[in-house]
């Protein structure tokens, strides 16, 4: 059994979504889910993989709207871990904390190509004046240099604007329909890997704020996962809404990709 372990951290932080609240409580979801007596503490490749993951909490957050402090907070939790040798995988909150996360990341290794799973492109310049929005994280990350190369995978919502941002930014867009192609497009370095669950179709995942159908089912998640070369140095799973969810049903996929990311972090 691998030593390494993984720091888990809840990112309780919902105040920039743009629909409905309710993604500050998903930590605890997460959590409850991971310690369910109805789940095993292995992965699917029989890595005992519970014991191995040092949650350290909650993060202490404002959780006010475009709150500059909240991602600083969010930055230096991220970084320490990483500086001391920790994987860190994040369990929020909204997709605004990737912003936050990714420049923890970069303080210590430097940018790194990011693998995302999402209904939506979250680029948006700008979005209802708040340019924190959970829609705008990654144009926020590469105005601020801190993506090398941008995989997203699942994307079926993008309009002109997301569209025109792609292209500005060079991102590799890989739509539900083209999944067959994902290998030939995952980069070799390191990799920070996003997960926001409305990239699951619905009927994998209900308890989100944004429901798009036609989305990856579960296995097609984990085979993307299973797909990646780079080594994974940090993971975030965002955007359950235990207030839509049904009898903790996305709760425990969530918990289920907490485990599988995990894995996948220890493997060889």
């Amino acid at each position: 059994m691998s030593t390494t372990r993984i720091s888990m951290m809840g990112v309780p932080l919902d105040a920039n979504s743009s629909f409905l609240r309710g993604c500050a409580e998903a930590p605890a979801a997460v959590r409850a889910a991971l310690h369910s007596g109805s789940a095993n503490a292995a992965t699917e490749a029989g890595l005992d993989i519970v014991p191995l993951i040092d949650d350290l909490g909650d993060l202490l957050l404002d959780n006010t709207p475009g709150s500059n402090a909240d991602m600083v907070t969010i930055a230096d939790a991220i970084d320490a871990e990483l500086t001391r040798g920790r994987p860190v995988i994040s369990i929020g909150g909204d997709h605004s904390i990737t912003y936050g996360t990714l420049a923890g990341v970069v303080r210590s290794q430097g940018r790194v190509s990011v693998v995302h799973i999402d209904a939506h492109p979250d680029t948006y310049d700008d979005h209802d004046g708040n340019p924190l929005s959970h829609a705008s994280p990654f144009a926020r990350a590469w105005e601020n240099d801190l993506i090398e190369r941008h995989t997203q995978i699942g994307i079926r919502t993008a309009n002109h604007h997301q569209r025109e941002q792609a292209a500005r930014f060079g991102i590799q867009v890989v739509p539900p329909c083209e999944l067959d192609r994902v290998g030939e497009v995952l980069p070799d370095g390191p990799v920070y890997l996003t997960i926001d669950l409305d990239g699951l179709d619905p009927s994998a995942a209900p308890g989100v704020s944004h429901h798009e159908p036609g989305g990856l089912t579960f296995r097609e998640l984990l085979d993307v996962i299973d797909l990646l070369r780079g080594r994974i140095i940090a993971a975030d799973i965002v955007e359950l809404n235990p207030t839509r969810d049904l009898v903790d049903m996305t709760a425990m996929v969530a918990a289920k990709l907490v485990k599988e990311v995990a894995g996948a972090i220890l493997s060889p």
